[in-house]
């Protein structure tokens, strides 16, 4: 096993029934980098990231998250952060008040910790606001904080700018890159080309269930 990669996935198949979402995936990553992955709708790319999450358990194949199987050596990889498809919050109560009551699952922070993640996304954790009146913009932003506050090595990050206005998108783009700087691995998807081309050491394209690696410039 690959000692040098945080991630690696080797012949991973997924299929549901009689369809087959995710065909014969290999791929590493390493610490330290950002990658991306595009495609379109459908074709497989938040399917992998739930396998990694140990959201889904392959049909075939392994994932393994610092030398341990998820599924078999662990349920779940430790030290990940993530937000896939739309973070689910409790509608009547504050971004802080989430975020206290998700913190306190795993009790791993303290409350120092969860203001200080609001802080570096640009939410105000004195705000008594309730997160069914936050703009689709805020929700994202508590859903990036909710996936940095346990201070996580591996980011994974499905779609992460969706519906932040261009000052949050820059402002998360330096945050993505901050922490990749202190050797954070961050793999995301998105459909925007230029997100993808600021921010990504690597490029996969999924199609059809298939990953390979895109050579070169985004295109």
């Amino acid at each position: 096993m690959d000692t040098e990669a945080t991630i690696v996935v080797e012949n991973l198949d997924k299929r549901f029934k009689n369809q087959s979402v995710l065909k014969n995936v290999n791929v590493k990553f390493s610490k330290g980098n950002i990658y991306g992955i595009i495609g379109r709708n459908g074709s497989g790319k938040t399917i992998l990231l739930k396998c990694i999450c140990g959201f889904l358990r392959p049909t075939a194949g392994t994932v393994s998250v610092n030398n341990k199987i998820v599924g078999q050596d662990i349920d779940f990889p430790q030290k990940l952060g993530f937000i896939i498809e739309t973070p689910g919050f409790l509608m009547n109560y504050s971004g802080y008040k989430n975020l206290k009551y998700l913190a306190s699952i795993q009790k791993k922070i303290d409350d120092e910790a969860i203001k200080e993640s609001m802080s570096l996304v640009g939410l105000d954790s004195a705000d008594k606001k309730h997160v069914g009146k936050y703009s689709l913009g805020m929700r994202q932003r508590l859903g990036i904080a909710q996936a940095i506050m346990e201070k996580p090595d591996i980011l994974i990050l499905d779609e992460p700018m969706n519906g932040l206005d261009k000052n949050g998108v820059q402002e998360m783009r330096e945050l993505f890159l901050q922490m990749k700087s202190e050797g954070k691995l961050i793999l995301l998807t998105s459909h925007n080309r230029e997100d993808i081309e600021v921010l990504c050491d690597e490029v996969y394209e999924m199609e059809d269930g298939i990953l390979t690696k895109k050579q070169g410039a985004v295109g």
